[in-house]
């Protein structure tokens, strides 16, 4: 099923199926229907619940050597894949076809790093004061899960939850986002390629997320509910799964800030900034979104940044030449173009960019002397536009930075290291990175703090979220 065309209709539970019920997912990058995905609802997810139950049972018990050479299987086959996995990507998302063949590499990464770790969960054998006892701390799968994934990134976004709740023996049913639900169907078809048993892994499309999540979330049978989307959707999941006492994470909003200090290395600065902000033409939730420079280095700064930004080149999402895609839907545009309006209004400098440049594409923006009280620094803007803002004191620097109800992630550029320690550790966030603008990686930890979620995704973290722990305690008797 490598063909989009192949998949009209379609979802997964324990085969194939069809549904005549579909919508059409449109390209962004010419407004031209792609495909016609399955519209699943209520019935599916119902069923989509009884099968990964069934499945589970059978899947639980199969060793952890067994679902490890599967997840290998699958890993190598989306290697292989990999230009029919990023065309669709990019047509379906309109990322940037370079960016979509790094993202199946990516995807593949945590498929390969949670087929190691599937052989890794261990268990403790530990005293107690009675000596004709023998304790142990046995970790087991939760259950089934629910995945919700976003469409920014479709392949990663999957494969970070699938992966580990696979390897640590959960089954695993999929709502992938409404705009880009084909990625996640060719990777549903890969794992089945590779020996995936029947149920193990499920993928429902819909045009209603509420109506397929809805019986999913109420089912007692699932056991773990796991969501990357904005932080209001990851409010009201978190209430919907509390009646079942669901185990849950959730990867919400950022609003993320660079720090550029009076030492940094600007040559590094720029090229890391750059490569955090314009990323997925500033569609993710790590983006550099609002950019903090020592008031000694803000106008080279500010001049560096807007020349590098204007070498970005802005087109069709398959030209290999592409750096900046279009924005994936005309909400995105509006919102984009709200919030530089709303910083221009408030005194703020366009240096390059600010105007739409036709359908849903928009150009790499730069903005200096932008008001604290800005849209764009109060909210997440989610495209290619980045704000410039001084300040003249790591203080200030730290409590900036600190003043938003997100706590995702943080960027700090300095070549002095007790600032880097001190910075890092006073910045809310899950995750910073010091003199790097791209620190994420299959094997290490991703998540966020306050209203940016709980839980961690990638390395041993990530597949703790998909176990639980059984206390045994034996009894000898007499010797």
């Amino acid at each position: 099923m490598r063909d989009v065309k192949s998949l009209q209709g379609k979802y997964l539970t324990d085969a194939w199926r069809t549904t005549e019920r579909t919508f059409p997912v449109v390209e962004p990058a010419s407004g031209a229907v792609l495909a016609h995905a399955a519209d699943c609802a209520a019935a599916e997810a119902s069923q989509a619940a009884e099968v990964a139950w069934e499945a589970f049972l059978a899947w639980r018990s199969t060793s952890a050597f067994a679902r490890a050479t599967l997840l290998a299987r699958w890993h190598d086959l989306i290697l292989a894949n990999e230009e029919v996995l990023a065309t669709t990507m990019a047509r379906e998302m309109g990322k940037a076809l370079k960016e979509s063949r790094g993202e199946v590499r990516y995807a593949a990464g945590f498929v390969g790093w949670y087929a190691e770790e599937a052989k890794r969960v261990y268990g403790d054998l530990f005293p107690g004061q009675d000596p004709d006892k023998r304790l142990l701390a046995v970790p087991q799968p939760v259950g089934p899960a629910f995945g919700i994934t976003p469409w920014n990134f479709p392949l990663a976004m999957v494969t970070r939850k699938a992966a580990p709740a696979l390897a640590a023996g959960c089954t695993f049913v999929l709502k992938p986002a409404e705009q880009s639900p084909l990625s996640a169907l060719l990777l549903a078809d890969l794992w089945l390629e590779a020996g995936g048993p029947a149920g193990t892994l499920q993928v429902l499309p819909t045009a209603d997320p509420a109506a397929v999540a809805g019986p999913l979330i109420a089912d007692r049978r699932v056991r773990k509910l796991t969501f990357t989307g904005s932080t209001e959707v990851g409010r009201l999941l978190y209430a919907q799964a509390a009646a079942s006492v669901k185990r849950i994470s959730l990867e919400l909003g950022g609003h993320a800030p660079s720090l550029v200090f009076e030492d940094a290395d600007l040559d590094v600065a720029v090229a890391q900034v750059m490569a955090s902000k314009f990323r997925n033409a500033g569609q993710t939730c790590v983006c550099a979104n609002r950019v903090y420079v020592h008031r000694s280095l803000v106008d080279e700064f500010a001049a560096r940044y807007t020349a590098a930004a204007e070498r970005l080149v802005v087109g069709d999402p398959l030209d290999p030449a592409t750096d900046i895609g279009p924005l994936v839907d005309e909400q995105a545009v509006a919102k984009v173009e709200r919030h530089v309006a709303d910083a221009v209004a408030g005194g703020a400098r366009v240096t390059t960019g600010g105007k739409a440049a036709g359908g849903l594409y928009y150009p790499p923006t730069v903005l200096t002397d932008v008001a604290p009280d800005a849209l764009m620094l109060r909210e997440e803007t989610f495209g290619p536009v980045a704000p410039i803002v001084a300040f003249d004191s790591d203080a200030e620097a730290v409590r900036l930075a600190n003043d938003t109800e997100y706590g995702l992630a943080a960027y700090v550029y300095t070549r002095d290291l007790a600032r880097a320690f001190r910075v890092s550790e006073a910045l809310e966030y899950g995750i910073v990175g010091v003199n790097d603008g791209v620190p994420s990686a299959p094997y290490a930890p991703f998540g966020g703090v306050k209203q940016s979620g709980i839980g961690r995704e990638g390395g041993p973290w990530g597949i703790e979220e998909y176990l639980s722990v059984k206390y045994v305690s034996l009894g000898l008797g007499p010797a």
